[in-house]
């Protein structure tokens, strides 16, 4: 009998448990499910599922070193994989299944129905913790419930964590040669039904293993001491860009804050300024994952606010599609919905941006938002994701008041004040000089081919305060 490591969003052998485990129970097979269908319903990005791809490809490559044969399961969707993981572990004489457990409600529907239908059969599925630096669940307000606000959220996770690291669990060793294991499968190179991203995404977004390392290595060590300086400044180079990675699961959240650990002589609330400021962004991700896992609605298009269920949301199409193309005729709201368009990833402080003056300043519903960058990051997360923008539409945990509206003319001067990346992103504008360029007058704009903004600022912050207030 063999035993089989179910890969998902964790597609890395270090600091794997799934995959340690089922080597520990005795020859391995490794498992990838392809769902196409699923993750069209999803809309993720083509930029998305190609790197996952390429992840695959290097995880068969590390897998191979083990002697752990990966093969493809290929099912249209989720309800599907049931009945097709029995028929292979039947076919594989698999006895015992590992898995890294996931949070949205929809993936741990299917991993309920894979095991109760294993175990009906005796075959036993065991889930473990390696998508999260805690378990979901374990950390809990006074009350028994979970936290809603992160910064007492934080706190508690860094009062466990402090004293007691996770253990980054390093590539298991290669198991003895069995002649009855399988061949692995190719990891095909691309799926129906998703364009090929430009060379220019692939190029941006290595999927080797050692390029991956290698990225968390560079920022420790070269910029992490400084990201509390750099981070909000979108033409400096001084974010991580590792989310594609945590999302894809070539890294582990563990392994980034043994990283920061390590350069921060193991302190994880003092010492290096950069250093726990990161630490604190690792804990937002954590934050999320947990919130999605205590409030399954999160997971269903719905607010964790539901009082804001009440707001009355624009039908403006053409506000829409013209922040989606970049021409709201706002320089810095159009440069990063560009540079999400070409690169596949945007700036954190942009997303900010970019999504309080849809929900804010144009009134879209922010699913709307929501969708739309899960069709286009490459980092898509639906924890991460679904987070930033209710955080920005006020109606999600630990939101922004409903009366705090980002004046993206004030964010750009500040974060932007020579206009680089303005420049980079909406060359039309590359001509104006820095005080000109984060507001251009009507000529200017008309003379350079540049819209005049869709709204105004000060009435639409009024209008979407009025909008919320309605509902109080």
């Amino acid at each position: 009998m063999a035993s089989l490591c179910w890969f998902r969003c964790d597609l890395r052998s270090a600091d794997q448990p799934a995959l340690t485990q089922a080597m520990q129970d005795g020859d391995s097979i490794a498992l990838f499910v392809m769902t196409p269908g699923q993750w069209r319903m999803h809309g993720d990005a083509p930029s998305k599922i190609n790197l996952w791809l390429r992840a695959a490809a290097a995880l068969q490559t590390e897998l191979e070193r083990l002697r752990v044969p990966l093969k493809i399961l290929t099912v249209d969707q989720w309800s599907e994989v049931p009945q097709a993981l029995l028929a292979f572990c039947q076919q594989h004489k698999i006895d015992s299944v590992h898995c890294n457990r996931e949070h949205g409600v929809n993936e741990r529907k299917r991993d309920r129905a894979c095991y109760a239908l294993l175990k009906n059969n005796g075959i036993t599925m065991t889930g473990h913790d390696g998508g999260t630096l805690l378990v979901p669940g374990t950390i809990l307000t006074g009350a028994g419930s979970y936290y809603r606000v992160f910064t007492p959220f934080a706190r508690a996770c860094r009062a466990r964590l402090g004293p007691n690291p996770p253990r980054v669990l390093p590539t298991p060793s290669p198991q003895s040669p069995a002649a009855a294991l399988p061949h692995p499968d190719p990891v095909p190179r691309a799926l129906s039904g998703w364009d090929q991203p430009a060379r220019a995404i692939t190029d941006l977004w290595p999927a080797d293993t050692q390029s991956v390392r290698n990225r968390l290595d560079t920022f420790a060590h070269e910029r992490m001491g400084e990201y509390h300086t750099n981070r909000d400044f979108p033409a400096i180079d001084g974010t991580s860009s590792l989310s594609p990675y945590l999302a894809s699961g070539m890294l582990s959240a563990g392994q980034c804050l043994y990283a920061a650990l390590a350069v921060n002589q193991g302190e994880i609330d003092t010492g290096q300024r950069g250093v726990t400021t990161w630490i604190t962004e690792i804990l937002w991700r954590e934050f999320y994952q947990h919130l999605l896992h205590g409030f399954p609605a999160l997971s269903m298009h719905q607010p964790m606010r539901p009082e804001t269920n009440a707001v009355v949301w624009r039908d403006a199409p053409d506000d829409f599609q013209a922040w989606c193309d970049g021409m709201t005729g706002i320089p810095i709201v159009d440069a990063a919905m560009r540079q999400l368009r070409a690169t596949g990833w945007m700036h954190n402080r942009l997303r900010m941006v970019a999504a309080m003056f849809l929900t804010k300043n144009l009134l879209v519903d922010w699913r709307r938002g929501e969708a739309f960058f899960m069709q286009h990051l490459v980092d898509g997360d639906l924890a991460a994701n679904n987070g930033g923008w209710q955080w920005s539409a006020s109606t999600g945990a630990d939101a922004a008041p409903y009366f705090r509206v980002f004046n993206p003319v004030s964010q750009s001067e500040r974060f932007d004040p020579d206009g680089t990346f303005i420049r980079r992103w909406v060359p039309e504008l590359a001509s104006l000089r820095a005080k000109d360029i984060h507001d251009p007058a009507p000529l200017s704009r008309r003379a350079l081919g540049y819209p005049d903004a869709i709204v105004d600022l000060r009435i639409s912050r009024q209008r979407a305060i009025d909008a919320f207030a309605a509902i109080r």
